[in-house]
């Protein structure tokens, strides 16, 4: 797979995140970045189900941060696509910092 690829398949559920860690080898500054950014929206994708059994709000609150995520998520896989870094929105340099061994 080429680096564009990798990119790509990296936002693609969490198996392709799987398959793009396991075959960067030798580590791609570009892969790596989608890497961190994919991670970090996938994890906050799995926890924000929480806040959902939370009495009176919690589904608003669940959906409305789906629905961010989501947007999130289409800016950084049109990154990918367009062979570009696009940062995403709030907390992008964090997942860059957070995640910076991988």
């Amino acid at each position: 797979m080429d680096e564009k690829t990798k990119g790509i398949v990296s936002y693609l559920t969490w198996i392709g995140l799987i398959i793009v860690i396991l075959t960067d080898k030798p580590r791609s500054e570009y892969v790596s970045f989608h890497i961190r950014q994919s991670l970090g929206l996938m994890l906050l994708w799995s926890f924000g189900g929480i806040f959902y059994y939370l009495p009176g709000i919690g589904k608003f609150i669940v959906g409305l941060l789906y629905l961010v995520l989501f947007v999130f998520w289409i800016i950084a896989l049109m990154g990918a696509l367009n062979h570009e870094r696009k940062i995403i929105p709030v907390l992008g340099e964090k997942f860059q910092e957070w995640f910076k061994s991988i």
